[in-house]
């Protein structure tokens, strides 16, 4: 019996080893896959524009106009999905 749980227990320590190696390996080649991709292809720098310094858009951009109602639906729908999280939780 004591070889058998003997044998049972190399297989284990041997499979956890393996598996505990292969994760390294895993985390070396992925480390070294970013860094390679990272300077080889960097991220394009895209230039940031000054802000409407309070001034109102033209009447021909409705883009803010839009994004501001998209912004507010989203708001809202979050709001609603938090206080019926809140209710179901209470009750």
């Amino acid at each position: 019996m004591s070889d058998l749980m003997m044998e049972g227990l190399n297989l284990a320590l041997y499979g956890m080893g393996f598996v505990f190696v292969f994760l390294i390996v895993l985390v070396g080649l992925t480390t070294a896959m970013s860094a390679i991709v990272a300077r080889y292809f960097p991220a394009p720098v895209v230039p940031v524009s000054p802000r409407n310094s309070g001034r109102k858009p033209a009447k021909g951009n409705k883009s803010s106009a839009s994004s501001n109602d998209e912004q507010q639906r989203v708001v809202a729908a979050i709001s609603a999905a938090i206080k019926q999280h809140q209710n179901t939780r209470r009750g």
